[in-house]
Parts: structure tokens; sequence; C-alpha cells
């Protein structure tokens, strides 16, 4: 436990930085929110079909660990987020994450560009599935694969 806690303590120049974070309260519609800036920005979509968002990002360095790789909660977000735009419908609520089952294979690097694809696995009534594979675009090397259900309700429009 010691070791745990320890490995989550901040350094001196770490805790400095974080103290001069400011966060300005968000106002919906009024930009980006911190979250949305911060995990976010950077995600380029390069495709959209229906039933498929390809996109690009490169690995920031608020996003990495201690040692320069992505950090899993990022690789996570990504999946998240990725998986939930392929069923979103525009003017509709976001659906709520259901589930999520991430295999990771390998922790990119700072810099890296990954490929981040996801497709629509099927839909039944409001409960979507999909499959979300992020890769490194030099090396083609499998970062992670998640699958990720998803719920949401929609008024009729009858």
């Amino acid at each position: 436990m010691e070791k745990a806690k320890k490995s989550l303590d901040l350094t001196h120049d770490e805790s400095e930085a974080a103290s001069r974070l400011t966060v300005p309260p968000h106002q919906a519609g009024a930009g980006p929110s911190f979250y949305e800036y911060y995990a976010l920005r950077g995600i380029r979509v390069d495709r959209v079909e229906p039933g498929l968002v390809v996109c690009s990002f490169k690995v920031p360095p608020r996003l990495t660990d201690r040692s320069g790789r992505l950090a899993n909660g990022a690789i996570a977000n990504l999946v998240d987020e990725v998986g939930g735009a392929v069923v979103h419908v525009e003017g509709l609520p976001m659906n709520v994450s259901v589930d999520m089952s991430i295999s990771f294979m390998s922790s990119p690097k700072l810099d890296d560009e990954l490929e981040i694809t996801s497709r629509v696995l099927g839909q039944r009534g409001g409960y979507s599935g999909t499959i979300v594979l992020l890769r490194n675009k030099a090396t083609g090397e499998v970062i992670a694969e998640g699958r990720h259900s998803l719920f949401g309700r929609h008024a009729s429009k009858l």
C-alpha cells in the first residue's frame, strides 16, 4: 500500500504546476469545457460513414504518464468518446455508456500518431454495441481494442 501511495505523490515541480492551473466555471454553450479542452483536444476526424468513424490523434504531453507513455485512462477515454461518436445522432441527446471492455496491447509514446477506428457492431432498440481499435499509424501496432455498449432512449418521431 505504501508503494501505491508513494507512486501517487506529486513532486515539488508537479505540485507547483498544478497549483498554477486556473479552471474558470464553465457555462454551457460558451466554448469547450475543461474536459473537452484537456482530454479531447487534438482528435482529428478523418472519415465518417454510417456505422464508421476514423480519427487521428497525436499523443500530447498532457495525457502521458511518468514514463512518457499514453496513460491507460486516456486510452479508455478515447474508446469511450470515439465509440460513442459512431452511434451519435445529431440533434438527439448523447447515449449513456453501459459497459466497456478494453484490451491494452501496448503503450504509445509521446508524439506517436494514432489511428482510432470505431465501428457499430449492432443496434437493437436503444442499445448499441461498438468496437474501437487504436493503432500506431507509423508501425501499424495495435495499441488497444475496446468494446463499448451504449444505451439511449430517444423519443419517437411519430
